[in-house]
C-alpha cells in the first residue's frame, strides 16, 4: 500500500508541489531582487536629500554672511553720516558764532565810537556829529587795535 501510495503522490502529487514550490521561490526571488532595488533607490535618494540639505545650509550660512555684512555697512555708513553732519553743524555754530562775534565788535565800535563823540562833544562844547568826526575816531581806534 505504502509502494502504491508512494507511485500516485509521486506521478500526481509530486509534480503540483513541485511546481508551487518553484513558482513560490520565483516569487520570493523576484521580491528579493525587488527589494534590493527598492533598498538602493532608497540609499540614492537618501543621499542626494543629505547633499541637498548640505547645500541648503551653505546657502543659509551665506545668506546669513551676506546679510550680516550688509547690516554692517550700513551701519558704519550711517555712523560716518551722522559724523559727516556733526561736523556740519559744528561748522555752521563756528561760523555763526563767529559772525555774532564780529557784530558784537562792529556793535561796541559803534558805541565806542559814539561815546567818544559824545565826550568829545561835551569836552569841546559843540556837537561833533559830522560823519568825518566819525570816521576820524573809527581810524584812531583801528590804529590802536593794530598797535597792539
Amino acid at each position: 500500500m505504502f509502494i502504491a501510495l508512494f507511485f500516485l503522490l509521486k506521478k500526481y502529487a509530486w509534480p503540483v508541489i513541485l511546481k508551487s514550490a518553484e513558482e513560490r521561490e520565483q516569487t520570493i526571488q523576484r521580491q528579493l531582487a525587488e527589494a534590493e532595488r527598492l533598498n538602493a533607490e532608497a540609499k540614492a535618494l537618501l543621499l542626494q536629500q543629505e547633499k541637498a540639505m548640505a547645500e541648503a545650509r551653505s546657502a543659509a550660512q551665506s545668506l546669513l554672511a551676506d546679510v550680516k555684512s550688509q547690516a554692517e555697512r550700513e551701519r558704519t555708513a550711517a555712523v560716518e553720516k551722522t559724523k559727516a553732519e556733526q561736523e556740519d553743524m559744528l561748522a555752521r555754530a563756528r561760523r555763526e558764532i563767529g559772525a555774532e562775534r564780529e557784530r558784537a565788535i562792529a556793535d561796541l565800535r559803534r558805541e565806542a565810537v559814539d561815546l567818544s563823540l559824545a565826550a568829545a562833544s561835551r569836552l569841546v562844547g559843540a556837537r561833533l556829529d559830522g560823519e568825518a568826526d566819525r570816521q576820524l575816531v573809527t581810524g584812531y581806534l583801528a590804529s590802536l587795535e593794530t598797535s597792539k
